[in-house]
């Protein structure tokens, strides 16, 4: 089958390796444009672009593909049998879905209906579910909202992290994927129930801020969840401080009246890390962070060259 396929971060890429293994062939492939990264801030290609100029594939780079007209062209030009979309990150037009003869199909990291939006992993975590999967969907005008064609169900590990379930999402849609389309002609088209519906929006920087008044479960999902991308920081001595990793901990057993029982404060620190007193009597221990403008470092290294004792406020 000819196929064009859309994609731009890492985890479209066991798609576009399963798609060429399974020896379809990928006339075009559409990626986001190379973006600053490092502390360069040089431009760079994205991980599909790099994947596909590997492997002698052609690739573009529009900047707004709802507005550039050349980009139609192109793919008519790549005569595509049906789209595929994986992660791609832009919202493509009608006119691009549905002039090939299978129109365009989506690798979805989230059980449709359920986390329609851009960051299904993030919410997925975030709100602590139990389970999750990928649903391959044909596309439509609205945001994930096409018929559901194939679907599989994950069970989502103890504490296990977005970057994690995403990849194992990203390798369980491309055999998914895979298989939908060695079925096409006979595969059934389920509409989704628009009232069981939920919300995944992209997530913005300031939502990696810690509220210490948030139980420390709660801070746990949001640092699984968040830590990589974009993020999870609280403030030390007016700086500011990325956490990296941690986990809830039995609280010291303070009493509501010691200085550091109040969410925010050091509760106790050594080698394992710092105890972050939260809201509910809970605690939290952090185990990796990065100081503002430094590396990655354990939270002991940290407090060796910090000026910090228990009962100091962070946030």
């Amino acid at each position: 089958m000819r196929i064009v396929f859309f994609g731009s971060p890492a985890a479209a890429l066991p798609s576009l390796g399963a798609l060429l293994e399974a020896g379809h062939v990928v006339t075009l492939v559409v990626t986001q444009p190379e973006k600053p990264a490092g502390r360069g801030r040089r431009p760079a290609p994205s991980a599909v672009k790099t994947f596909a100029l590997e492997r002698g594939l052609p690739v573009i780079e529009p900047a707004r593909i709802r507005t550039d007209e050349t980009v139609l062209e192109r793919i008519r030009a790549a005569a595509p049998d049906v789209n595929v979309v994986v992660a791609y990150g832009q919202i493509i037009p009608r006119a691009i879905h549905y002039f090939p003869r299978f129109h365009s199909l989506n690798v979805h990291f989230s059980l449709l209906p359920k986390y329609r939006g851009a960051a299904p992993v993030q919410w997925t975590v975030l709100n602590g579910d139990a389970e999750s999967g990928v649903t391959i969907i044909e596309l439509d005008d609205r945001m994930d909202e096409g018929d559901i064609l194939a679907q599989e169900r994950v069970v989502v590990g103890p504490r296990e992290s977005a970057a994690a379930l995403e990849a194992r999402l990203a390798v369980l849609g491309a055999g998914l994927l895979v298989s939908t389309l060695g079925r096409i002609d006979e595969v059934d088209h389920i509409r989704q129930d628009d009232a069981r519906a939920t919300s995944a929006p992209k997530i913005r920087k300031e939502d990696g801020r810690i509220s210490w008044t948030e139980t420390a479960a709660a801070i746990d999902r949001k640092v699984l969840a968040l830590a990589e991308r974009p993020g999870v920081f609280t403030h030390a001595g007016g700086k500011r401080v990325n956490i990296l990793r941690g986990r809830p901990i039995a609280a010291a057993g303070l009493s509501p009246a010691s200085g550091a029982a109040v969410p925010g404060a050091l509760r106790g620190i050594g080698k394992a890390g710092f105890e972050v007193a939260c809201g509910g009597g809970t605690s939290y221990l952090i185990e990796e962070l990065q100081p503002e403008g430094k590396g990655a470092m354990s939270a002991h290294a940290f407090s060796l060259g910090a000026r910090i004792a228990p009962g100091d406020r962070w946030g």
